[in-house]
């Protein structure tokens, strides 16, 4: 057996030992539902970091698996009766695994597309060249992120649309991918550490005093991550957070819509509210929610590297998700990565329409 070098691991070890297998993860842990194995569980996961962290286990394909088919949806630290930081122990042993030479072949060309393009999706053309608005000073800037930006372009048309219709002064960032691959990926912190120096820079230099974002993996980032390792020197806010504080006069939507609470905006920073209020913004749109709602929401099963690395594990967890909703007309979400997932679990079913908030805001604006 090769030796397997533990770094990160070593902040966590006595962590690794106080979950109790009590098993509570099992009846909320979105891979064990699709998988059905306890190797990809929270509690199963656990063990395999302690077998590696011990050098009691191998870093196989079967422990490469194991712990990348978890979407680190942080569901398992609310059920979580030992309070075990579950999500941290995940990526610091991916962070271990990807320093000891072990790294998923797709993860590896996302993480090098980043190093060498700025995003993770090897597109020659910046974020400003694509969205075609030069930057310029103003005190509210608009954070596209890459997903909007390079694949779900009617998310980053309806935000720059939607300023534009409100009249606010804004501008758009000299951008660089925001670092949430690489962190969930386990890919060295120097380099995501960099990616979060040069966005934060780019929009102290414009003057931005409000950033507003329409991703919620870039929020998430922003708000919760990016202070850990850089000062935030300007408000951060979601764009459903901004639209909340406007006054819009929507257009009248009949039909009946329901909303998934995305787990970067919800279970990691806590943003439950706004998107409701928003939608409560448009006239006779019937609202209700599914049965697992806010920090009860189930995952879409796009996050964590999932989606990337295990196809099919994904489109079964968000399968899932829309089942849930079938009641509704309109799967509403605030997330290009839950909108993307959510549709690939649509299948068949053509009565449900997933949209994203902010394309359905400006639609309707």
């Amino acid at each position: 057996m090769s030796e397997f070098k533990v770094d990160n691991l070593e902040a966590v070890r006595n962590a690794v030992n106080i979950c109790t297998m009590c098993g509570f993860c099992k009846s909320v842990c979105p891979s064990f539902k699709a998988i059905k194995w306890d190797s990809a569980l929270s509690r199963g996961r656990i063990i395999l970091t302690y077998g590696l962290l011990t050098g009691e286990i191998e870093a196989d394909d079967s422990v490469m698996e194991n712990l990348y088919t978890c979407t680190t949806c942080a569901d398992c630290e609310r059920r979580c009766t030992s309070k075990v930081k579950i999500v941290d122990i995940v990526e610091l042993c991916r962070a271990d695994l990807v320093k000891n030479g072990h790294i998923l072949p797709k993860h590896k060309a996302v993480c090098e597309n980043i190093l060498k393009y700025n995003n993770p999706f090897g597109e020659e053309k910046s974020v400003v060249e694509t969205l075609g608005i030069e930057p310029k000073k103003a005190k509210v800037g608009y954070f596209a992120g890459c997903t909007a930006t390079y694949r779900s372009k009617k998310t980053s048309a309806a935000s720059l649309s939607i300023l534009k219709k409100l009249g606010v002064d804004f501008t758009t960032v000299d951008e660089v991918c925001c670092g949430s691959v690489m962190q969930r990926i386990g890919w060295d912190e120097k380099d995501v550490v960099e990616l979060m120096k040069k966005n934060v820079e780019a929009i102290k230099s414009l003057g931005v005093e409000t950033l507003v974002l329409s991703c919620a993996g870039c929020y998430r980032m922003f708000k919760k991550e990016y202070p850990k390792f850089v000062d935030v020197p300007f408000r951060v806010l979601h764009m459903t957070e901004f639209l909340q504080e406007q006054e819009i006069d929507l257009k009248p939507l009949k039909g009946v819509a329901t909303y998934h609470d995305p787990c970067h905006l919800g279970r990691h920073v806590g943003v439950y509210e706004a998107p409701r209020a928003v939608i409560s913004k448009i006239p006779e749109l019937e609202f209700k929610e599914m049965e697992f709602n806010r920090q009860f929401s189930h995952c879409c099963g796009g996050g964590g590297g999932v989606r990337s690395a295990f196809p099919e594990q994904s489109g079964d967890i968000a399968r899932t998700r829309v089942d849930e909703a079938s009641f509704a007309d309109y799967l509403i979400t605030t997330c290009p990565f839950c909108v993307s997932n959510l549709e690939l679990g649509l299948g068949d079913k053509k009565d449900i329409k997933v949209v994203d908030l902010t394309e359905l805001v400006d639609e309707l604006l």
